[in-house]
């Protein structure tokens, strides 16, 4: 017993009691003390060099919740409930041992998804030094203090029956109300409640509404290069895609979107060139889908955020035929961990895709619904998005310097206002080449490699993000990047 809890290492990651509480359930849920007493409150703090406070704290906790139970004058011990649960457990797994004739998956599965490319986002990308990834934020500039009061609001007693029962298949009607009228609105969209469904985010939106739309004979043209995973979720469905050319104004009109059912576009900030759709071109290209008779789904993309220029009102603004589905998300103006995302479309459409999230999980998590919806509501969210573009403005601008300074080799694809850099590399260069040498310097870019559909594409794109890395350490990761670009080249 000694050997298991002088293995506990506790740290400073959370306080000592969760972490003795941690240990001692994973401990009980192992059957690792049997019939026996636990260490004494005395003993225990000597051997984790904590104080016996914390130890009966941890103790009387544990009591509380049924895994203890206390017996005087003896000590401690495994609550016996959970001894019985331990021998039926081991007793089924021998009979599950005795009897069992494992399916062969390999041919029942009829679709294997991690057989498809996906970008492989390194998940220690916080241990790195220069971290240029796209869709995660230094954890310094979220705001907990107002989320936390948002969070305290929400759960306290006399506010718990408005959501701790669920709302079935709806939405926090409050978050819809904040939605339309603080969000929507300023994106010039106007949208009735039951025209807007609350999701899991931008990725989860497009999921729906392939699986609602797709089908082998329904064609969906898509941005070439462009967004990996909305590729990888119609392909799950079987239908064609059509790759779409681009230019400096967005996906190309004409001939190319004319036997396509539905356009997917990036209007604000073209995913990955960060290239912005001129209004113009949104009307032609509204003008067009009515004419040839497809839906454009408009992924406004990097428009929350846009810190250096005035951002054009989202392509669904300019929509009076009913022609565009529209797709947003709170993942990079808040946190990619808050999972909220939201769509507009058609009543009828909604309401089928309503129907549909019902199946898969009903509705995003009620709690999260009304904090963020307090959030916005109490003005924290304005307040927010105006602290973290000034943070942009001054990190895109360190950015735009330093690679003028040391890519000047590079062939650099800049926006101003988006979350990240769309840059070749010299020729004879591949991207994976210096992604490898980079992470060996603690330098984290991304490969532009998936991005691209067609089999001869490029491979020498990067991605360089910026919202994850500290201001101060920009320029001196891309003067470490410049130099190991610059020796491959040679």
């Amino acid at each position: 017993m000694v050997d298991f809890l002088m293995n506990i290492e506790l740290n400073n990651d959370s306080t000592y009691q969760q972490q003795i509480r941690e240990k001692l359930v994973e401990l009980i849920e192992q059957d690792s003390f049997g019939d026996k007493p636990l260490p004494s409150g005395r003993k225990m703090a000597q051997l984790l060099k904590v104080s016996r406070n914390t130890i009966v704290l941890v103790y009387e906790s544990l009591v509380d919740e049924g895994y203890l139970i206390a017996r005087k004058r003896s000590g401690f011990f495994v609550h016996p409930d959970l001894s019985l649960e331990h021998t039926l457990s081991n007793t089924v797994q021998m009979l599950h041992d005795k009897a069992s004739r494992q399916p062969n998956w390999s041919k029942r599965l009829q679709k294997t998804p991690s057989d498809l490319p996906t970008l492989n986002k390194d998940q220690n990308w916080f241990n790195y030094p220069y971290p240029f990834i796209y869709g995660h934020i230094d954890i310094n500039n979220f705001p907990v203090c107002q989320w936390r009061e948002c969070s305290r609001i929400a759960e306290s007693k006399g506010k718990l029956h408005e959501w701790v029962e669920g709302f079935i298949d709806m939405d926090d009607p409050q978050l819809i109300t904040q939605i339309r009228q603080q969000i929507l609105s300023k994106r010039g969209i106007s949208a009735k409640n039951d025209e807007v469904l609350i999701t899991l985010g931008t990725q989860n939106s497009l999921f729906l509404l392939t699986s609602l739309l797709a089908e082998k004979s329904v064609i969906f043209g898509v941005e070439n290069p462009g967004y990996a995973s909305l590729r990888q979720i119609i392909s799950l469905c079987d239908s064609p895609m059509k790759p779409l050319e681009l230019d400096n104004e967005g996906i190309i009109l004409g001939e190319q979107l004319k036997d396509c059912n539905y356009v997917c576009v990036t209007p604000s900030h073209q995913y990955p060139t960060t290239v912005t759709m001129s209004i113009d071109r949104r009307k032609a290209l509204l003008e067009q889908a009515c004419n040839d008779n497809f839906v454009v789904i408009e992924d406004d993309y990097e428009s929350e955020v846009n810190f250096i220029e005035a951002p054009i009102p989202a392509l669904k603004s300019y929509d009076q035929d009913g022609r565009v589905i529209y797709v947003g998300s709170l993942s990079k103006s808040l946190s990619p961990g808050i999972r909220i995302g939201y769509l507009v479309a058609d009543k009828k459409v909604v309401k089928e895709l309503r129907t549909l999230r019902n199946l898969h999980y009903r509705h995003p998590p009620s709690n999260n619904q009304r904090i963020t919806a307090l959030f916005i509501g109490q003005g924290y969210y304005d307040s927010h998005i105006r602290r973290m573009r000034r943070t942009y403005e001054a990190k895109w601008i360190e950015m735009q310097l330093g690679i003028d300074l040391y890519l000047k080799n590079c062939k650099i694809h800049s926006t101003s206002g988006s979350f990240c850099f769309w840059i070749g590399l010299p020729n004879g260069i591949t991207s994976k080449e210096l992604l490898n040498v980079a992470a060996e310097h603690g330098i984290l870019i991304e490969s532009g490699d998936i991005l691209f559909m067609q089999p001869d594409a490029p491979k020498n794109y990067i991605r360089l993000g910026f919202s994850a890395i500290q201001t101060d350490k920009i320029l001196k990761g891309l003067k470490i990047l410049g130099k190991l670009i610059d020796d491959l080249y040679q």
